[in-house]
């Protein structure tokens, strides 16, 4: 299969996909994970590069628009790359060290599906976890699945707002509709399993009662699940939180140390970049670890 390239040179907002007239940018603005440049790959089918481009910066707009990206350790560059077969996942790559490498697997011009898949993964780079030292290691993986899934689920729900209000392909507003139901969809699960899981518990409780079972699986599986509505419920409306995402894994040991430790590294992570700081406390409260 012809394998095609899309190379954008800025962020949101560089390309209008519906007219595919350039738009100018009034003045440069500081290089962050909002705007380095993007590069679409891989095997696309029936689905053209070009809508697929349009779709990723959209998303990327709704995930990171308004949040201070702080890391020092932000990509240069994002690839997204579809592939026939496997699951979504950043490549560990080490060649192009700069490069923060995404893959996807979605079928014939399936948006919703593309959005989901690159928010998740995009959130696995502003947790800084995107080089090639980056591989996921328990007890404390399964925390940041459940965050990164959060994150989509939120990027998401706005970015269906921004499609209704600026269609990313002509006369396609009533898409935001569709974008809601495949969100919908997606947190119905969760919120099934938490309900089963948790009821009338506190998040401390159902911590302590489960934690085994999280600290040894790092997949987004059983009781981490769970979290991912603890999670969202917490980044929803509050962009400290997204801002805290930029701190993590900054430090030796990444999410191989205990969770106690994990968000003390954390806390001490965000003040050595200028971040609010708050996430990690708040989660300290929710699991009881203070």
């Amino acid at each position: 299969m012809r394998r095609r390239t899309v190379l954008l040179l800025f962020g949101a907002g560089a390309a209008s996909f519906a007219t595919g007239k350039c738009l100018a940018q009034p003045e440069p603005s500081p290089v962050t994970l909002l705007n380095v440049p993007l590069e679409v790959q891989g095997e696309w089918g029936k689905s053209p590069p070009r809508g697929a481009a349009a779709v990723i910066l959209r998303m990327r707009e709704a995930c990171l628009a308004g949040i201070k990206l702080l890391s020092d350790q932000q990509p240069s560059r994002l690839r997204v790359e579809n592939h026939s077969s496997g699951n979504p996942a950043i490549w560990l790559h080490h060649d192009v060290s700069t490069t923060a490498w995404i893959i996807v697997n979605i079928g014939e011009r399936d948006w919703s599906k593309l959005a989901y898949q690159f928010g998740h993964e995009l959130g696995h780079v502003v947790a800084n976890s995107w080089g090639p030292n980056s591989q996921p290691r328990n007890p404390c993986q399964w925390l940041e699945e459940a965050l990164v899934e959060a994150f989509s689920l939120r990027g998401l729900g706005k970015r269906a707002d921004s499609w209704e209000q600026r269609p990313v392909f002509t006369n396609d507003a009533l898409f935001a509709d569709a974008i809601r139901q495949y969100r919908r969809r997606t947190l119905q699960k969760y919120e099934k399993i938490a309900f089963n899981q948790m009821q009338d518990f506190r998040g401390d409780v159902w911590f302590r009662q489960y934690r085994s079972s999280l600290e040894n699986n790092s997949a987004l599986a059983g009781p981490a699940q769970v979290a991912v509505t603890i999670m969202l419920h917490e980044l929803d409306g509050n962009a400290r939180a997204i801002e805290d995402m930029g701190a993590l894994n900054r430090w030796p040991g990444r999410s191989s140390v205990p969770i106690e430790q994990y968000v003390r590294l954390w806390e001490k992570s965000c003040n050595e970049i200028g971040a609010a700081g708050w996430f990690p406390k708040r989660l300290s409260e929710l699991l009881g670890l203070r």
